[in-house]
């Protein structure tokens, strides 16, 4: 496990680590309301060229940027939910797999699938700054 701690004008720092290091399978992200989960996604997908405005996914579900950036909110509907839709189908594509409000279950499940998994739990320290603790699973 690797903790940074970051002020938003830094993010690139953990940017590029996962950027370089997981091209391929799901993130879990984990954190309070507006700790910047979705700013830590918008940040991925701009490195990755992404050109779409990257916003939350929590009254869709999902948002897909271009064929290889797939983005998924299960706050309002939970797991069990998201796995009735038979979205869990969805994480095998090939690509980067983001996911707000993802558990431990979930991690599990995926980490049974054999699924690559990377897990980012946010804190946030300030306005402007956050702690980021991130596990490859």
């Amino acid at each position: 496990m690797k903790t940074y701690t970051l002020k938003l004008d830094e993010l690139s720092l953990l940017v590029n680590e996962i950027c370089e290091h997981f091209k391929s399978g799901v993130v879990i992200l984990q954190g309070d309301l507006a700790c910047g989960k979705t700013t830590l996604v918008r940040e991925i997908a701009k490195k990755l060229g992404v050109r779409d405005d990257v916003t939350s996914p929590t009254f869709s579900l999902q948002h897909c940027y271009s064929n290889k950036v797939f983005h998924y909110d299960i706050y309002n509907h939970g797991l069990e939910h998201f796995i009735s839709l038979g979205m869990l189908e969805e994480l095998e594509k090939e690509g980067l797999h983001f996911v707000e409000w993802g558990d431990d279950k979930l991690l599990e499940l995926l980490n049974f699938a054999g699924i690559e998994t990377l897990k980012i739990e946010i804190k946030k320290i300030s306005d402007d700054a956050r702690e980021y603790r991130i596990e490859y699973a």
